[in-house]
């Protein structure tokens, strides 16, 4: 994902405008990839590192990528909603790209921490291909069951979420973890292999669906 690769846009949803990213593909794309940020009130943004990690793997494996800053968060308009505005913010910018680069599209979702709890209930929405959720906020937010394949990707040492809570969610939907050992909730320094994981188990995904 290069500069010539990224359009910066501002997408019209229910608050006011979006400040929106999208990468797209030279070739005809595989999919779209719809990446969310963690928490507005923490910092979070469009730009942060395993968001943008998230949205280059994707990129990479072909799908147009989408990112863009929830309500009150740089650019786009409005104030924090506790997930549920922000999930109409994830939808707007979803049905643009759609609308511009066609419906038929696969859909795939990722959201890293608080953007892992807006992408579950994007996900009751949205006949979407897969979720990937890196280090999903289970202790500070009600995230929704999710679809069985969904790749969940969290730090052994997570000292925002602990691992013993993503644990206890996702043990009676029998959802596997991939665990990083010795890491952080921001992946700090573990970036390459996140994307290097996130894209083989998609790829691994796709070939096992299609088989």
């Amino acid at each position: 994902m290069t500069p010539r690769n990224v359009e910066r846009l501002a997408v019209e949803g229910a608050a006011g405008p979006l400040e929106t990213l999208i990468a797209v593909p030279a070739v005809a794309p595989r999919g779209i990839a719809l990446v969310c940020h963690p928490h507005p009130l923490q910092g979070g943004t469009l730009d942060n590192k395993v968001v943008q990690t998230l949205a280059k793997a994707f990129f990479a494996l072909g799908y147009i990528a989408a990112r863009f800053n929830f309500r009150g968060v740089g650019q786009s308009a409005g104030a924090f909603d506790e997930g549920r505005g922000e999930t109409d913010d994830a939808l707007a910018v979803l049905r643009q790209v759609q609308a511009r680069f066609g419906n038929g599209l696969p859909v795939a979702l990722a959201g890293f921490s608080f953007g892992s709890f807006v992408q579950t209930r994007v996900a009751g929405q949205v006949d979407a291909e897969g979720l990937v959720l890196v280090g999903p906020a289970v202790n500070r937010f009600p995230l929704q069951t999710v679809p069985a394949g969904t790749i969940v990707v969290h730090g052994e040492e997570d000292d925002v979420v602990p691992l013993a809570d993503v644990f206890a969610w996702a043990r009676p939907q029998q959802l596997p973890i991939v665990v990083f050992p010795g890491c952080g909730h921001f992946f700090h320094g573990r970036l390459p292999a996140l994307a290097r994981t996130v894209t083989t188990m998609w790829s691994g995904a796709a070939q096992i669906e299609a088989s």
